[in-house]
């Protein structure tokens, strides 16, 4: 009996001392990514406009890193706020934690050299070693052109500083521990030719991160296989309701039924110089999809994704797109 006793002591002291070493490597050995790259990236005004209109209206760096006023359709950007950070992901959105955006003005990354940019916009590792959660889809900017990231960066550094101080993000347990294992070195892929239009728009869909939100996620925050593009995301705007992301996927009966150019005509609406996004009252239909920034991109390109989108495997799910919080009906 003691020789047993002091058999599962040895055992449990060797089952202790692997996980303090598995957990000692999550936090201390990873990630194992290589330190950023010696970078300058020349500022021209082709790469800063180039860089305007993929901040703003393909990437959207801009929308997340700006606070959104959702007492208003589509929660446009607060005023002042912008590339300030400071907007929320939280368990209500889906995310395995609380996530804050950071400072990306020159307030916020004035300190930051272009190669830790690049290595945090591709990688997903801040210039700290810290990883950046995919709330950032960085796994989708692994793939842009460097030319492309080279040109959001011009852009950043260009932009007014606003002055605000970033907070801190936390995942929730696992995540905390295994989210050193997400990031992954840049595979960087060239910008297709326009004329070949699935190609093309295949590179700007993944530019916009469209999968990340319409795409069923796990409590890990991960894509489920199998539910690619087949909306059903589910975010919770407490007081208002919760909103679901729709399906873009070519299922004849529940997906993406639009003509493309009544597709190109949903985006450009919000684009209209009279337009002006209403109050958001007690049960009115919102929505998370930022449709004033992406209305800014060219017909060319809202063209090129649905000409993609079109040859996605349909899913059929049928996505009731929102439910009224009951608080919101009282």
């Amino acid at each position: 009996m003691k020789t047993l006793l002091k058999t599962l002591k040895w055992i449990g002291i060797a089952l202790l001392l692997l996980i303090i070493g598995g957990i000692s490597y999550l936090k201390l050995g990873l990630p194992n990514i290589d330190a950023p790259q010696d970078l300058k990236v020349e500022i021209t005004p082709e790469r800063v406009e180039r860089g305007r209109y993929l901040a703003n209206h393909v990437n959207l760096c801009m929308d997340c890193h700006s606070v959104r006023d959702f007492s208003k359709f589509a929660g446009p950007i607060t005023p002042g706020t912008f590339a300030g950070g400071g907007e929320t992901f939280n368990e209500d959105m889906g995310f395995p934690g609380t996530f804050f955006s950071k400072n990306i003005s020159p307030h916020g990354i004035g300190d930051w050299s272009d190669g830790e940019l690049y290595r945090a916009i591709t990688s997903g590792i801040t210039k700290d070693n810290d990883v950046i959660f995919p709330v950032m889809p960085w796994p989708n900017y692994s793939k842009m052109a460097s030319e492309d990231v080279y040109s959001i960066i011009a852009y950043i550094r260009s932009l007014d500083p606003i002055t605000t101080e970033n907070k801190p993000s936390e995942a929730v347990f696992p995540v905390n521990l295994i989210k050193n294992t997400f990031p992954m070195p840049a595979d960087p892929q060239p910008i297709p030719d326009k004329s070949d239009l699935v190609a093309y728009g295949g590179y700007l869909t993944n530019a916009a991160g469209c999968i990340e939100c319409h795409t069923k996620k796990d409590d890990k925050g991960n894509n489920i296989a199998g539910t690619e593009f087949g909306g059903g995301m589910s975010f919770k705007l407490p007081g208002i309701g919760t909103v679901y992301s729709a399906n873009l996927t070519p299922d004849p009966t529940t997906g993406l039924k639009y003509s493309k150019e009544d597709f190109i005509k949903l985006f450009k609406a919000y684009a209209d110089s009279s337009y002006v996004p209403h109050e958001i009252k007690k049960g009115d239909f919102q929505t998370l999809m930022p449709w004033i920034m992406y209305a800014g991109m060219t017909e060319e390109d809202l063209g090129a994704i649905y000409s993609y989108l079109k040859t996605l495997k349909p899913i059929k799910n049928d996505v009731v797109k929102f439910e009224p919080d009951d608080l919101a009906l009282n």
